[in-house]
């Protein structure tokens, strides 16, 4: 029981260090904290379970177009919410934008889809095992954007292109690249790893429109402890503080083990809030 619930908090941990990660790619573009990464994790399970449950498509078409659904709210996220208001960045105005087009979002998707959890397809037909998929898919989704980021901006043109704009886009202008094409695409990319994290992890949290708002708040944590635009710190810190929670809960009953791992969470990432509320005053 041990081992499943520390590999449970693990999977976790890399849920949400995906969710922190869509946070940064969004804020290395723009310097905007957009409240809609979460929202995109959500679309993510949901958009795999309609395309692949409901519709019956293959499982790499579905996949492929959930990931295309969530660059497209990516780009909606960009044009709608965060272009209008990047002149008044100081006054704070994207905490309302962002927001709002997250909460539209969430009440469209329980109108059209369902206010209940829906189940989310199986992937690989494999035997249910103590390492079970939907223990490792978060696992290896974690891994291959954190080793695809990597690359992206260490190898590449455009990744290059990303830092610079992410280190001063006054002077990446200036130098003559195209910022807000570069803004864009960072934002779809955004939407894909949001995405992505959704789909990975949709047999552990199923298709539910109120995964938003849990995925807003827990990607949060490792923002706050890794750093914000640190991706490996943001891994770093969502597994580390699962594993934390994970070794208290094990001493637990089998029943109240997961939701003491959910309150831990919680109570975490209200401290972190907190603290970097009160860092930022």
């Amino acid at each position: 029981m041990v081992a499943s619930i520390v590999s449970t908090g693990l999977a976790i941990g890399c849920i949400y260090a995906l969710i922190a990660i869509t946070y940064n790619v969004m804020f290395s573009a723009s310097r905007v904290f957009s409240f809609t990464a979460g929202t995109l994790g959500m679309l993510g399970g949901v958009l795999g379970s309609l395309f692949i449950a409901r519709m019956g498509m293959p499982i790499a078409v579905g996949f492929l177009l959930a990931l295309a659904g969530g660059a497209v709210v990516g780009i909606v996220t960009e044009i709608v919410a965060v272009r209008p208001v990047l002149k008044s960045l100081d006054q704070h105005l994207y905490v309302l934008s962002t927001l709002a087009l997250a909460l539209m979002i969430q009440q469209f998707t329980a109108i059209e889809w369902s206010t209940e959890p829906q189940p989310f397809p199986r992937l690989f037909d494999i035997a249910r095992g103590g390492f079970d998929q939907q223990i490792w898919l978060p696992m290896l989704a974690c891994a291959v954007v954190i080793v695809g980021l990597e690359l992206l901006y260490r190898h590449t043109l455009i990744g290059y292109a990303f830092l610079a704009i992410a280190e001063d886009n006054f002077a990446a202008r200036a130098l003559g690249l195209p910022e807000r094409s570069l803004r864009v695409a960072s934002f779809a990319l955004a939407g894909v790893i949001g995405a992505l994290a959704g789909f990975a992890g949709g047999e552990m949290l199923l298709a539910f429109f109120a995964n938003a708002p849990m995925l807003t708040f827990y990607g949060f944590v490792p923002v706050a402890l890794g750093g914000m635009g640190n991706n490996r710190g943001a891994v770093v810190a969502g597994q580390h503080n699962c594993a934390r929670t994970t070794r208290m809960c094990s001493a637990l009953p089998a029943h109240s083990a997961r939701r003491c791992l959910s309150w831990r969470c919680c109570l975490s990432a209200s401290r972190s809030h907190c603290s970097a509320a009160a860092i930022g005053a």
